[in-house]
Parts: C-alpha cells; sequence; structure tokens
C-alpha cells in the first residue's frame, strides 16, 4: 500500500476468494494425433514432418491423397465423429525399416522435431496438445514403443495394434512387451467396403478407435471406456473371435483376461474389454488413466495465476478450496467417485515454505467401468404360500 500523504478517499482492490478451475474444455481431451503415410498428398496441406491442425475431417480427407495410410486413416475417424486432428506426415522409405525409422522422427540439429515427435510443437504451434494418439497401419512394435514414450510426455493415450498377430495366443504374446499405462492393445481389425476396389477391404482397428474414443469424449466425457460402443462403418472382423456374454472361456474373454481389447460382433461392431497394459494395478482401466491425466494438467494449468503470488495463508486456502470446488463439480457430473484437496502440515516445514516451496495434497477416486456384472438366480418355491389365496380371492 502506497504510503504518501493523501487527503480523501482510496480504493483498493483485494482479489481473494476462489478462482474457477480453467481446465481443459471436454473437446480438448478429444484432440486426436495420428502419424501417418501419404505419397500422393497435397504437400501444402500436408507437409512432411510438421504438426497440422485439422478442424473439418471431411476436407481434409480430399487433400489426403489415396496412398498410404492418411486418407483412409481420415475416414474412418469420419465415420465417427469430426474431432480436432493433428496430423503428421511423414515420407515413405524405400524399406519397411526406413519407414519405421522416418516414422519414429528425431530432433533436427536445427531443434526441428520429425516424425511423431512433432506432435511435441502442437502445443506451441497450433494451440492443442494431442490426447489420443496411433499410427493405424504403421505401428509395428518400435513404433508403437515410441508411441508410448511420446504419450507419457504429453499425457495422451496409446491405441494400437497387436502387430503381425494372426491368432489370439500371438496377440497375448505380443501384449508382453508392454508395461505402461497409456496404451490399449486391441486385435484383430475391422473390414469396410472400399469403394476404391469395389470389395470388402481391412481398415485398421486403431483409426476407428481414436475417432470413437474422441465422439465419447465429447457426447459422454473421458469418464466413460471406449468398450461395448458400437464402431461405425464397420462390416466385419479380420479374423473370427469367439464371445459369449455370459461364458469367460472364449477367444474373448481369453484376450480380455490378458489385457487385449478385442472386436466382437453383437448389435453391431464393438471393441471389447477395459484394459490397459499397466504393471501397476491402480491403472488396469483405461478409464483410471485417463482420469489421472485429465486431472493433473487440469488442475496445474488453472494454477497459473498463483504461481509467485505472495505466499499467504489466504493464498493456500485460495488454492486448496479451488481444487475441491472442481472436485465437487467432477463428482456431480459422475467423472469421478469423489475427490479432496487439503494441506499437509508435514509436508510443508518453515525451511520449504521460506524457499518459496508449496505441497498441496489431493487425491481422487475415478469412476471404474461395470465390467463384471455377476446376477445371483436362485429358485424357490415360497411363491406358493399364497397360492390358494391367489386363486380363490
Amino acid at each position: 500500500m502506497a504510503t504518501d500523504f493523501h487527503h480523501g478517499v482510496r480504493v483498493i482492490e483485494i482479489n481473494e476468494g476462489v478462482r474457477t478451475i480453467r481446465t481443459i474444455r471436454t473437446i480438448a481431451t478429444a484432440v486426436i494425433g495420428i502419424v501417418c503415410t501419404a505419397s500422393d498428398a497435397d504437400a501444402t496441406a500436408f507437409p512432411l514432418d510438421t504438426a497440422v491442425l485439422i478442424t473439418n475431417v471431411s476436407q481434409a480427407i480430399g487433400k489426403a491423397g489415396t496412398a498410404g495410410t492418411l486418407a483412409k486413416t481420415l475416414d474412418a475417424i469420419a465415420d465417427q465423429c469430426s474431432p480436432l486432428i493433428v496430423a503428421v506426415r511423414v515420407a515413405e522409405g524405400t524399406t519397411p525399416a526406413e519407414t519405421t525409422s522416418n516414422l519414429i522422427g528425431t530432433t533436427t540439429s536445427a531443434g526441428r522435431y520429425t516424425g511423431m515427435k512433432a506432435l511435441r510443437a502442437a502445443q506451441a504451434q497450433l494451440g492443442v496438445t494431442p490426447r489420443i494418439l496411433a499410427a493405424p497401419g504403421l505401428d509395428t512394435l518400435p513404433v508403437a514403443t515410441e508411441l508410448v514414450a511420446l504419450a507419457q510426455e504429453l499425457r495422451a493415450f496409446v491405441y494400437a495394434a497387436c502387430d503381425g498377430c494372426a491368432t489370439k495366443e500371438e496377440a497375448v504374446t505380443y501384449r508382453e512387451n508392454f508395461g505402461q499405462r497409456e496404451i490399449m492393445l486391441l486385435w484383430p481389425d475391422f473390414t469396410a467396403w472400399d469403394t476404391a476396389t469395389n470389395a470388402a477391404a481391412t481398415t485398421w482397428a486403431t483409426a476407428r478407435a481414436v475417432g470413437l474414443r474422441a465422439k465419447l469424449d465429447e457426447e459422454q466425457g473421458w469418464h466413460k471406456s471406449l468398450s461395448n460402443v458400437a464402431v461405425n462403418g464397420v462390416t466385419g472382423l479380420t479374423r473370427d473371435v469367439y464371445w459369449d456374454l455370459q461364458n469367460p472361456a472364449t477367444d474373448a474373454g481369453y484376450l480380455n483376461a490378458n489385457e487385449v481389447t478385442c472386436l466382437i460382433n453383437k448389435d453391431g461392431y464393438r471393441f471389447w474389454g477395459n484394459r490397459t497394459c499397466s504393471d501397476e494395478p491402480l491403472f488396469a482401466f483405461e478409464v483410471a488413466t485417463r482420469t489421472a491425466q485429465v486431472l493433473a494438467d487440469s488442475i496445474a494449468d488453472a494454477m497459473m495465476w498463483a504461481v509467485d503470488k505472495p505466499l499467504t495463508p489466504m493464498l493456500i486456502k485460495d488454492i486448496v478450496e479451488t481444487i475441491n470446488a472442481k472436485m465437487r463439480e467432477w463428482k456431480a457430473n459422475g467423472y469421478l467417485i469423489d475427490g479432496q484437496a487439503w494441506y499437509d502440515e508435514d509436508a510443508n516445514t518453515p525451511a520449504t515454505l521460506k524457499e518459496g516451496k508449496l505441497a498441496i495434497d489431493y487425491d481422487y477416486t475415478p469412476v471404474p467401468p461395470a465390467e463384471n456384472i455377476m446376477f445371483r438366480q436362485r429358485i424357490t418355491d415360497r411363491y406358493f404360500a399364497d397360492f390358494a389365496a391367489l386363486i380363490n380371492s
């Protein structure tokens, strides 16, 4: 406060109280990041090794060419919804190994990202962060492994195929390559009508998965799993999958028990499975991982206003209550079972506070999917007790 002499009235604004958490809008969790090839794509619309923002997927298909994976991936996404998409086109190599290297990318001597690493630049260049990642038709083990590493940086989630797996047993063996919570493996693929060949052809399940994931985020929320939702635009499966709703001893049951999401046909074609490849049971479910990611980024980003403010008890109260207000909102809307933030005196010693360090704790319980519903059926004769009365009444 100024200390110079004044004869009159002054008004000093004191901006305290609960702030509204400026969370990423629901649609922002639905931003897809894809890495594709397309040798005949419009080079102006899709320059190589450059993150491009697509706001109208149907229009973008017309500039994606017909070769490679870009146009087919965009078409598969468009069948589900029209989300924001960050696409990176890479050059198809003369060998599969060269293509793999192009997909993985690097950082050039000029500091420019290439391949999938160009997705890192999306926030700075395009104002969005890809949260749903895939490289449909190109996700070999090395590519999928690098996508997971990128997902950890971006707090994103990867959908990848069980590459090269012809049987369910091979798919389960392939799953052993991963232990991260940021990936869900899919097996087998879908088929769909190809207007270019006038015949049914493989359409990558991963392309349909990212489109459906974005649709669910927009329409229901990140707390709803990919499983048991009808997929648009598909006509069949590339492999036979035995599934029965009441019998765990099926192909689908075997795959799900080993953390592989499969494809089924029941009232339409669907993904069937909720599990990630996490070696940490707390994040076994897809929704648990995505809930953790959304909370971490939403709370951290919304607290930028507090950085470098005077570290007073009022500031701490404001931070805690602001988080708790958002937790109550998430709970009321069904995104969380519950959650709470608090100030832990033991974690904030005079020495750490003196250094400008503040620790705020919060916990939460994600909403799990109703994966295993059991009905307990009994046969009884107790309803005969008043049988005669019912006849004679």
